[in-house]
């Protein structure tokens, strides 16, 4: 027995979510937790010219640290997460996404975007019924993000090529499940046509 995977009905109006793309997620060089992503860095630029060209809304989530009580457990399990402090510059978003300075930046301890933070406040004051998710790891923060834009009733498109993960079968299984169960998995063409 197959699930029905049909492609939801279009959104109204669509905002770009892109999850994590900061350097302690794309600099291997300076992070336990970043892999080389030039393809995933590319599609996003893809993404971001288009929503920036339209006027539609682009926010950025990040990942940083201020307090030892911050995520206490979740730090616990994956202790690599301790990089990712305040002012480490980690947290900076990869400068070859050329983030705008009236582009929401959020700032969380957990893996949702809407996790102890005012994405869904600046979602709703956007006047947006929809999200294009993308970013870093399509396994953890892009997934738990995406579930909390359905949890929050929006039409919720991942896409694929913009999407990565240090585990590739972690990041197709992730893509699967999403697909058959929750959002939309697209590719960068199919968004493209489908959202604009």
């Amino acid at each position: 027995m197959s699930l029905d995977t049909r492609v939801l009905a279009k959104a109204n109006k669509y905002a770009l979510i892109v999850v994590d793309m900061s350097l302690g997620f794309t600099d291997p060089t300076r992070s336990p937790l970043a892999a080389e992503c030039g393809e995933v860095i590319k599609a996003n630029r893809v993404l971001l010219e288009g929503f920036r060209a339209r006027g539609l809304p682009v926010l950025f989530t990040t990942v940083a640290y201020s307090s030892p009580g911050q995520a206490r457990i979740f730090r616990e399990k994956l202790p690599d997460l301790e990089v990712l402090q305040a002012g480490s510059g980690l947290e900076t978003i990869d400068p070859r996404l050329e983030r705008r300075d009236d582009e929401v930046l959020i700032t969380k301890q957990w893996p949702s975007g809407f996790f102890r933070t005012d994405l869904h406040q600046q979602l709703q004051n956007s006047g947006v019924d929809g999200a294009v998710v993308t970013g870093l790891t399509t396994s953890g923060c892009v997934r738990a993000t995406a579930l909390g834009c359905l949890q929050h009733e929006y039409r919720t498109v991942v896409v694929r090529e913009a999407c990565g993960d240090r585990d590739m079968d972690a990041h197709a299984a992730n893509l699967k499940d999403l697909n058959t169960k929750y959002v939309d998995v697209l590719s960068l063409e199919e968004t493209l046509n489908h959202v604009f």
